[in-house]
Parts: structure tokens; C-alpha cells; sequence
């Protein structure tokens, strides 16, 4: 098959560079898979994911005038299943029932609840556990 952009072909990785991999497509074609187009994932070592004489199967990206052909690893897999679907709620139908309470029990919650909170972090300020730098010394002009 010759190499058209958007194809997907086969190829034998016939040299490593810290900056891509050389694959033979065959045909005396060889094309370029630069590092950032070997794998999804953030690829640090190119030898951690290609060895010499490994069969790859390649998407031509671009073919340049002059011959070089760029080629990406990554967008010739698979397609992963992405499922981005919006959860469904049914407002009508809650999982946990709720007591049902008016607004002035929710108000009274809400002050006993504060009311706790704050008490707790005043009793803190007493043990000296909490200080806000202030020694209570005044300063001089």
C-alpha cells in the first residue's frame, strides 16, 4: 500500500534516536515517528517503548515535499471508548430520602451546628494551641 496521509500501515522500526524512531514502511520508504507521537503517556526513554526490529503499525501524519515522511504510533491504535456521558438524575426519585423540615428546623440545624464550630475553635485559641503572632505587647512609636 503506498503512503497517503491519514493511512495506516505496518512497519519495521529499523533505528532509535533520542528524539524518534526510523521505520522501514517498506518500498525503500522509511518514514519518522517523532518521540512525542510514540505513546500517550509522557515519553522520557524511547528505548523504554521500541526496540530495533520491532513490527509497529504506523499512521502517515504528513509526506513533505522533498520525501520525509512523519509518522505517529499513538493515533494509529485503537480508538479508546470514551464514555462521556452526563449522569442522569431523577430529582424526583432521591436515592436517600431526606426528612422533610421546614425552613425554620433547617435554620435552628444550621445556628446549633455554627454555634459548636465556633465554640470549638474559641476553646483552642485558650490552650494557646492557635496564635495569630499578636503578643498583645504595644508597639513604640
Amino acid at each position: 500500500m503506498p503512503a497517503q496521509v491519514g493511512a495506516i500501515l505496518d512497519g519495521t522500526v529499523s533505528g532509535i534516536t533520542n528524539f524518534g524512531a526510523f521505520i522501514d514502511l517498506g518500498e525503500g520508504k522509511t518514514g519518522l515517528v517523532h518521540i512525542s507521537e510514540v505513546a500517550d503517556d509522557y515519553v522520557k526513554n524511547i528505548h523504554d517503548y521500541l526496540k530495533t526490529q520491532q513490527k509497529v503499525r504506523v499512521k502517515v501524519l504528513s509526506i513533505e515535499s522533498n520525501g520525509k515522511i512523519s509518522l505517529s504510533i499513538k493515533q494509529a491504535a485503537l480508538p479508546k471508548k470514551k464514555s462521556i456521558k452526563p449522569a442522569t438524575v431523577d430529582w424526583n426519585n432521591p436515592t436517600e430520602k431526606q426528612p422533610v423540615m421546614s425552613f425554620e428546623d433547617k435554620l435552628s440545624r444550621f445556628l446549633k451546628d455554627s454555634e459548636e464550630k465556633m465554640s470549638s475553635i474559641k476553646s483552642k485559641g485558650k490552650d494557646g494551641r492557635r496564635g495569630n503572632g499578636y503578643s498583645g505587647k504595644k508597639l513604640r512609636d
